[in-house]
């Protein structure tokens, strides 16, 4: 082959690339030219949901193109989960993705080939709600120590709901239960809602459960908190301590929730998604929300993002473990 044919050809390339790259910086650059579908995987009316709505609305605002909604719950977020990986990657769908089904979830199931990092665009940190215990005031519990106390006099495991099996809400009731030496039963349910019925009406001995899922019965006294898993007391909780200072330093986490999309969609839309939700989350009316609902925003670029994704499993994997809540 001649110099003149490989330069021809070389020179091709380098024209082919270059196109190509303007293509995508002009599909970045044009979008959103239409809706953008958001999933909510949970239930309606829960934390995700709220947020969902919130991030939606604030987009919509921005782009001038409308962010919908949709939702498709079931089997713990996966559905929802499941049509978001396998959706085109194009910046038209997203969906909402959490603690449990980007850390728990291929850890207590290894085997389903589930990879969060290779399967989804993990785009935003949106917020994340600690776990609070709570139980029925007729049961005479006032604090956690009572609430040990019971647990060691009891001739049965105290029950307790959580929003499902492998969830936030497991992990630290178990955890709890190892470290103060208590027998517990887990009652798994669907959604947070059931299960605080249920504890309202006596079926069971408490939930742990988000504080965000919970707020508005310990604001109605139907349910007493006990503790919460956040590193600090919240403002709009002052009376109710932190496991932390009873104690239990390890139990500072929060149940936190993201926005991922498939994977392969262009960075540059991403980021653009990024910015915005943080931007959503910092708006003090959105704060003021949060803050009652127990939920608080963390400001984290794509990569910090990734990363600390890396860091909850790693934190994760060995309570997991010992809580026996691994998958065969």
């Amino acid at each position: 082959m001649g110099k003149t044919v490989k330069r021809f050809i070389t020179l091709l390339f380098v024209f082919i690339c270059a196109l190509s790259q303007f293509a995508i910086s002009a599909f970045a650059q044009d979008w959103p030219n239409r809706p953008v579908r958001i999933v909510n995987t949970f239930a309606v009316g829960g934390a995700a949901d709220i947020l969902a709505r919130m991030v939606a609305d604030h987009m919509s605002g921005v782009f001038g193109q409308q962010f919908v909604v949709e939702t498709r719950s079931g089997a713990g977020g996966m559905v929802g989960v499941q049509s978001v990986a396998h959706a085109e990657p194009d910046g038209y769908t997203f969906g909402i993705t959490t603690i449990s089904l980007l850390v728990f979830a291929p850890i207590t199931n290894p085997r389903s080939g589930f990879d969060p990092q290779r399967d989804l665009t993990n785009v935003a940190y949106i917020a994340g709600s600690p776990i609070v215990f709570v139980t029925n005031p007729v049961y005479g519990v006032k604090t956690l120590r009572d609430f040990v106390d019971a647990a060691k006099k009891s001739s049965k495991p105290l029950t307790y709901s959580s929003s499902g099996v492998g969830s936030n809400g497991q992990l630290v009731a178990e955890s709890f239960a190892q470290q103060a030496g208590i027998r517990l039963e887990h009652v798994p349910y669907r959604g947070a809602a059931q299960g605080l019925t249920d504890l309202i009406g006596g079926h069971i001995f408490f939930s742990s459960q988000t504080v965000s899922s919970s707020s508005g019965h310990i604001r109605g006294g139907t349910l007493l908190p006990l503790a919460h898993t956040s590193s600090a007391r919240l403002p709009d909780y002052p009376d109710v301590p932190t496991f932390k200072e009873l104690g239990y330093p390890e139990l500072v986490t929060t149940n936190w929730f993201a926005l991922s999309g498939p994977p392969g969609i262009l960075k540059d839309i991403v980021e653009k998604v990024n910015r915005e939700v943080v931007r959503a989350m910092q708006k003090p009316e959105i704060q003021a929300r949060l803050r009652q609902d127990g939920l608080m925003a963390e400001a984290l670029n794509v990569e910090q993002f990734k990363t600390f994704i890396e860091s909850e499993a790693i934190r994760w994997k060995p309570v997991i473990e010992r809580a026996e809540l691994v998958g065969k």
